[in-house]
């Protein structure tokens, strides 16, 4: 369960619109490497994490990247109030703009709607923490691109502060990483422990048969030599 906060995690207070720097920003509403198919990616993952840890970091993460999700959508929304027709016409907003007027909807730069194939959620923690930090990075990177093409700091500073939180994103998720890699580590060593230990009993039980037959035989041998002794003095007539 969710308690909310009405403000942002980081302030947004952009003073003068600009649809064309909008669209690019977009991306990061409902792009490939977006803040919803983030949010969406780890707060699905969480419910097959392996132990508290992971199950932890995916919780926090993915509800930080719903914090994310509404920075991105009120610097969108800042960048594109309150425009004339001809702002509109002139930015190349108009298409956005007849299908969704001035409106939040989810979709990358290039206009390509956003959809649930763009995470993945395996149940295999591995699999998953893998995805998580290379969605991390992906996420990292577009933020840079953006800030080489934003030059207005009302828009760069809330971005800049976005793509920290991307670098801290990914060095939570190597420690669940680690977290997971050790116990697995450490279940590998206890099965092999115990394989071994029961092949040194196994061994033990081997040694000990062998020494029994050996036993056998030394006193076979020793009651087949005076049986021939006893034999040979018989034939002789020594008995």
């Amino acid at each position: 369960m969710w308690n909310y906060e009405k403000r942002l995690e980081y302030p947004v207070n952009i003073t003068t619109p600009n649809p064309k720097i909008a669209q690019i920003i977009m991306s990061q509403y409902g792009g490939p490497d977006g803040e919803m198919g983030a949010s969406m990616r780890y707060l699905s993952q969480r419910f097959t994490a392996p132990n508290r840890i992971v199950a932890g970091v995916l919780n926090d993460v993915g509800t930080e990247e719903l914090a994310h999700l509404e920075m991105v959508s009120t610097i969108v929304h800042q960048l594109t109030c309150n425009l004339s027709l001809e702002e509109i016409q002139n930015s190349g907003f108009a298409n956005y703009y007849v299908d969704h007027t001035a409106g939040i909807w989810p979709q990358a730069a290039g206009g390509v709607p956003f959809n649930s194939c763009e995470f993945q959620s395996k149940g295999d923690p591995l699999t998953d923490l893998f995805e998580d930090l290379a969605a991390e990075q992906k996420a990292r990177s577009t933020y840079d691109n953006i800030l080489r093409l934003v030059k207005d700091p009302e828009v760069a500073d809330p971005i800049r502060f976005l793509r920290a939180r991307e670098v801290v994103h990914f060095q939570r998720f190597g420690e669940a990483l680690r977290s997971v890699i050790r116990r697995t580590f450490m279940r590998l060593i206890r099965r092999l422990m115990q394989r071994l230990s029961v092949r040194h009993r196994s061994q033990g039980q081997v040694r000990g048969i062998a020494a029994q037959d050996s036993k056998l035989k030394i006193k076979e041998q020793h009651t087949t030599g005076k049986s021939h002794l006893k034999n040979r003095w018989d034939f002789l007539g020594l008995q």
